[in-house]
């Protein structure tokens, strides 16, 4: 992928595992295109909502025509992932909703097993982005 905003692949994948899974979560280093992956596919899912980082509110709602809800989570300024439990994490998971994850490992164990990983490494000479998706 050349820019965060060519995310057609990235959502083909996505859109193929939704329902099977609901919890996906992005991974990458500052600056790597984190929200910007986020705001693209959420458009792509038909938001026309204003999107932005959720990294004061830790999570933001969006309304999808495709999808229904979707949440976008930034999790980087959560001290311990206990603070995930006062936000309502667990009301979040038992919906259909899909849930963007930012700085999933600061939300320790409370990611579910079946969350599904979106790597994103930034190559430094061409500024490409290689995504690599786990489960």
């Amino acid at each position: 992928m050349d820019t965060p905003d060519d995310v057609s692949a990235l959502f083909a994948a996505i859109d193929s595992l939704r329902g099977k899974h609901n919890v996906f979560a992005f991974r990458g280093d500052l600056g790597a295109g984190k929200t910007t992956l986020i705001k693209a596919l959420c458009k792509k899912f038909g938001v026309k909502d204003e999107m932005s980082s959720p990294s004061f509110a830790i999570v933001n709602e969006y309304d999808s025509e495709e999808v229904g809800q979707i949440y976008h989570f930034d999790l980087y300024r959560l001290k311990t992932p206990e603070e995930l439990l006062d936000i309502g994490w667990e009301d979040y998971l038992y919906t259909d909703s899909m849930l963007f994850v930012e700085w999933p490992d600061k939300g320790g164990t409370f990611l579910p097993d079946d969350t599904v990983y979106i790597d994103i490494k930034v190559d430094e000479e061409s500024e490409s982005r290689n995504l690599t998706l786990s489960t």
